[in-house]
């Protein structure tokens, strides 16, 4: 009798009706079932720090040998200034950079700056650049060139020299000291990690983390690291010093307020990501024995980067 009524009233319903409550049905059943499965699976638990950044360091593992497989151009612009006052010296250098083996070799294709003369600057261009005003020349070559740090010294440069064998490393495949950033296994040992939140940066999904050293007596840095929540490589960090240097340290050697850098990665078509621009400006006292007072900036980028198949140490197109 029920199948008779339902029947019966069809036939008095348009067909365009009756097709629309079929559909219906469908629907709802379609709908309770995904309920259900849905329901029936657990919820994804979300990813820790610790966990990021494991992948994070195995990633840089990876583009630190893919990283040798290119050469590229790097521009690189410093300018000393005494603070307050003037810039006493500004230099711009471009490079060609080719992997080797052990890290990278950089040709020097251009270099042009000026520097303060007798109330005046005074410009120039190649290289040997003037060695004027002294301090400042010393200073702006050794942050720019690689060069290992003297054992002993007596003058400011050789107190620079040393501070930039821990910028611009001709050791690594990028060119930028490892230990600046704390994204491979090693260095992350020294540091912990938090996750802040997820949210857009340079265009990409990102984690986004603070890091500062585990033993907070530890001088070393502390910062903030993007990291892309697909490729899970960083797209961004910035650091600055986890704390002063000691006291006896600021004023009977050195000083560097304001140290710190920041960096942004960028995406190469076939997936690697290197380094793009690098910044930074901090200040260098030094004294009673080097009397040295400067404000530095650096500003470093990568470009032009070309896929090349290395033998031998030489760089081959492909």
């Amino acid at each position: 009798m029920r199948n008779g009524l339902t029947i019966l009233g069809q036939a008095h319903m348009p067909r365009a009706t009756v097709l629309s409550v079929r559909l219906l049905a469908v629907v709802l059943a379609a709908g309770s079932t995904l309920g259900q499965v849905a329901q029936s699976e657990p919820p994804a638990e979300p990813l820790k720090a610790e966990d990021i950044m494991v992948r994070v360091a195995e990633n840089q593992r990876r583009s630190e040998a893919l990283r040798s497989e290119y050469v590229y151009k790097q521009h690189i612009h410093i300018a000393t200034h005494k603070p307050n006052t003037r810039m006493m010296r500004e230099e711009n250098a471009d490079y060609d950079v080719v992997p080797l083996p052990g890290g990278i070799e950089k040709h020097l294709k251009s270099l042009t700056g000026r520097y303060w003369k007798k109330d005046k600057y005074v410009e120039f261009k190649g290289d040997p650049a003037p060695n004027m005003p002294r301090a400042d020349a010393d200073l702006i070559h050794n942050l720019r060139d690689y060069n290992p740090a003297p054992v002993t010294g007596t003058n400011d440069a050789d107190l620079i020299r040393y501070l930039r064998t821990y910028l611009l490393d001709d050791k690594s495949k990028d060119g930028l000291a490892r230990a600046l950033f704390p994204l491979t296994y090693e260095e992350q040992k020294d540091y912990q990690f938090k996750l802040l939140g997820q949210e857009v940066q340079e265009g990409h999904n990102v984690y986004h983390l603070a890091f500062s050293p585990r033993d907070e007596e530890q001088l070393g840095l502390t910062g903030e690291a993007f990291i892309d929540s697909a490729e899970f490589q960083p797209v961004r960090v910035f650091t600055k010093m986890s704390r002063r240097l000691p006291f006896l340290v600021r004023t009977t050697w050195f000083d560097l307020p304001g140290f710190g850098f920041n960096i942004v990665y960028q995406r190469q078509d076939d997936g690697v990501w290197f380094p793009w621009i690098f910044g930074t400006e901090f200040s260098v006292h030094a004294g009673p024995i080097f009397f040295i007072n400067r404000d530095i900036s650096i500003s470093v980028e990568n470009s032009g980067f070309e896929h090349k198949h290395v033998e031998g140490g030489d760089a081959r197109k492909e």
